[in-house]
């Protein structure tokens, strides 16, 4: 039997409300509201850029399903009790996660060369392209290695970066009607502080909620 600490069920519970308000919002707004995004590509300093909008709009759609996926599989892979008693479908759920993060950021690769921002942007969103998917494999790694603690604390530094576009959006909303910045500006500035704020969170969550060794006995 697995001997670990595990996260209590209140951050748990919490996670999943958050998960799940995210997930409703993305679909309300990219599906319900602005099936074609609009809003998003009014901002775009040279829309030509986009040469094919019915592909660019289709990889958008896909980038927007898995991300919600990615953001759901993830938390309830952080449930305790699936990972004491439901270790199949923890595994399975687990590649969910993985193959949601691989969708993501290889949808993400097409449409970062047309990043609101510039090139600035684009080499960010392929570095976390690079990154994100990255640290997943390293808990996927750790796992077969029998290191619960160091799985655990790789998938919490991956998850985080379910929240990039709430936390690039947000910061990019505030420096523009706060500090008065273009759109642009306060994007590409939300785009390196949303990745660095959420590297610097996923770190402080694996050290907060997984700080004990966990070990791992036959099942």
């Amino acid at each position: 039997m697995l001997k670990s600490k595990l996260p209590s069920k209140l951050p748990y519970c919490l996670l999943l409300a958050v998960a799940a308000a995210f997930i409703a919002y993305a679909v309300r707004k990219n599906v319900l509201q602005d099936p074609e995004a609009a809003e998003f590509l009014s901002h775009k300093t040279n829309p030509a850029d986009l040469v094919d909008l019915p592909v660019w709009l289709t990889v958008m759609r896909i980038h927007l399903g898995f991300a919600c996926l990615a953001l759901l599989t993830g938390a309830v892979n952080f449930s305790p009790w699936l990972a004491r008693h439901a270790r199949r479908f923890h595994r399975g759920n687990g590649y969910a996660y993985l193959i949601s993060v691989l969708a993501v950021s290889l949808s993400s690769g097409y449409m970062a060369p047309n990043a609101t921002g510039g090139e600035a942007v684009s080499f960010a969103f392929n570095m976390l392209n690079i990154v994100w998917p990255a640290f997943a494999v390293l808990g996927i790694r750790a796992i077969r290695k029998k290191r619960l603690d160091r799985h655990r604390r790789w998938m919490a530094r991956s998850y985080a970066f379910c929240f990039t576009n709430a936390a690039v959006h947000s910061l990019a909303y505030a420096l523009e009607r706060w500090a008065g910045l273009s759109y642009e500006e306060a994007y590409r500035i939300g785009v390196y502080g949303g990745i660095l704020l959420l590297l610097a969170a996923g770190d402080l969550a694996a050290r907060l909620f997984f700080r004990q060794p966990a070990a791992i006995g036959q099942p």
